[in-house]
């Protein structure tokens, strides 16, 4: 999408997924009967299902009858990049075009009764409270479960330095999540010295943008969806200006 606009653009790994918690994390997968549904904000949830279901005897369960019972249940997404992964392992997900947790837990209480079964979150130990709080709120039980650890990439210092060294300060930064802001800001800071207020910073969404302010970033766009087309028009129009 960037290419379309003649931008050339350089993917750098921030984050390392470690996977935990695997094992209980099946064992919930095989009581359908306990849950009121499913809940996904992330795709590396889906990333430790799809772990879980590598083991043969596993993905025989899942195949000859959980799949099907938890099909008569809903599977709420965040975003399109998640509920492929719910597609992928042959679940139907609702609620994909919300964006973020907020717009999410608008969505889950506008369907579902105060009361009902839990629903089982499958998430990250970094998750942000907004959405169980809102669901608690609403008196809709959610059942958490971490399942992944996020840490910063080995190779994101070095990383950050080789194309500083080789390309120059770029025209635009774009961020993908909090946690990204938390470890690339203080290795930023330092390559681009006086000419950070050069740099267009840009975030893939609002709760991205809120970890940016509170970080003292000025935010040149936010993409109005979190999709390609819509981060990469939103960068173009901002880089744009700065050219008039």
């Amino acid at each position: 999408e960037l290419g379309l606009y003649e931008l050339e653009a350089t993917l750098i790994p921030v984050l390392s997924f470690e996977f935990i918690s695997l094992e209980s994390l099946f064992e919930k997968l095989s009581h359908p009967e306990c849950y009121g549904g499913l809940v996904f904000t992330s795709p590396r949830a889906l990333e430790a299902i799809k772990i879980c279901l590598k083991e043969n005897s596993n993905n025989d369960a899942w195949s000859k009858s959980l799949k099907q019972r938890w099909n008569t249940k809903p599977a709420y997404v965040v975003g399109k990049a998640t509920a492929s992964l719910v597609e992928e392992i042959g679940l139907t997900p609702q609620g994909e075009k919300s964006g973020n947790a907020e717009k999410l837990a608008e969505y889950i209480c506008s369907r579902e009764k105060p009361n009902s079964s839990a629903f089982l979150f499958p998430c990250g130990a970094l998750k942000r409270e907004v959405l169980p709080t809102v669901l608690r709120e609403k008196g809709i039980p959610l059942e958490s479960l971490t399942v992944y650890q996020t840490t910063q990439h080995t190779d994101l210092q070095e990383s950050l330095s080789s194309y500083f060294s080789q390309q120059g300060i770029p025209a635009s930064i774009v961020f993908f999540s909090p946690s990204g802001v938390k470890f690339c800001l203080q290795h930023i800071q330092k390559l681009s010295g006086d000419f950070i207020n050069h740099i267009k910073f840009a975030a893939i969404g609002p709760t991205t943008a809120e970890a940016m302010e509170a970080a003292g970033i000025p935010v040149s766009c936010t993409a109005e969806s979190p999709t390609p087309q819509d981060l990469a028009a939103g960068i173009q129009k901002a880089l744009q200006l700065q050219n008039c």
